[in-house]
């Protein structure tokens, strides 16, 4: 893959073989994001789980200290009171039943985030094909199938992301954008570590976080030194 003057210029400052201290892969990170736009700085994570055992599959949220920089858009099933309750907690759509043809028929995918009340779930489930290859489908675990309505769209709107595996085993997740400060992101970083450290399956043997990399959207990676980040 060819590569760019301005990606080859910041992937000089990294040194490729090393390992960095939590601080220090964050500021080459930040400072490796050399795009006209703010680019999202992202935490690519090696476990060593197999996902295709049911107890070693993770999957969970947590929320940023200092959110993601990006506006997500989230959609709410619910009906009754919740509806009320949704729209209040601010909730860009909320609706039930009329939404399945607009999603299936009209490809009408304009949101980040699904949340459901359990009892809309017969109906979301309906939508399992379209919504769960993209990662849209509410799970408990991550908190959005819910009664809480409001929590779960406070949450969201204030920075709370999903982490979970990919068929290679790896976590990959935002924390944060290179306009961020260094603060900001280290702390985003540290929080999202502590909530997959505690996830860590207890069936697990051997090493369970076997590489972390930080990147720029469009820069050259950072390798980070697990052993003060991980348990």
């Amino acid at each position: 893959m060819k590569r760019g003057k301005k990606y080859l210029e910041a992937a000089k400052a990294i040194d490729k073989a090393a390992l960095y201290e939590k601080d220090e892969a964050v500021a080459l990170a930040k400072k490796a994001a050399v795009a006209k736009f703010d680019e999202t700085i992202e935490a690519h994570i090696r476990t060593g789980c197999d996902g295709r055992h049911a107890e070693q599959q993770i999957r969970g949220a947590v929320v940023l200290p200092h959110g993601t920089g990006k506006t997500v858009r989230v959609l709410v099933f619910a009906k009754g009171t919740k509806v009320d309750e949704a729209q209040a907690a601010g909730a860009d759509f909320v609706g039930g039943e009329e939404l399945i043809p607009k999603i299936q028929n009209e490809g009408w995918l304009d949101f980040d985030v699904v949340v459901a009340t359990p009892d809309m779930m017969g109906v979301v489930g309906r939508l399992g094909r379209v919504l769960g290859p993209k990662g849209l489908m509410p799970n408990p675990k991550a908190g959005t199938v819910t009664m809480d309505v409001t929590k779960a769209v406070n949450d969201i709107k204030a920075g709370k992301i999903e982490y979970r595996l990919d068929k290679n085993n790896i976590i990959h997740v935002p924390i944060g954008k290179a306009s961020f400060t260094e603060e900001q992101l280290a702390n985003n970083f540290q929080t999202l570590m502590d909530a997959i450290n505690k996830a860590k399956p207890s069936s697990l043997k051997g090493q369970y976080i076997k590489s972390i990399t930080l990147a720029p959207t469009m820069g050259p990676g950072v390798k980070v030194n697990v052993v003060k980040v991980a348990q």
